[in-house]
């Protein structure tokens, strides 16, 4: 399980969101649109995922 990865995209504008969502994509290491973070699969980053979900694409 440690040693599982998933990769997060950012596929909408961060512009006109809550503060502490743009934050959440910050800390997913997400910087402008396209940008991509290749993460653990930990229950912290799937929480942060399931919080900004709309903004963002994440596979395997």
């Amino acid at each position: 399980m440690a040693d599982k990865k998933i990769k997060v995209t950012l596929v909408k504008s961060v512009i006109g969101t809550k503060q502490d969502h743009r934050a959440t994509v910050r800390g997913l290491g997400l910087r402008r649109l396209n940008s991509s973070a290749v993460l653990e699969d930990t229950p912290a980053v799937r929480g942060m995922i399931r919080k900004v979900a709309y903004l963002v694409k994440c596979e395997g």
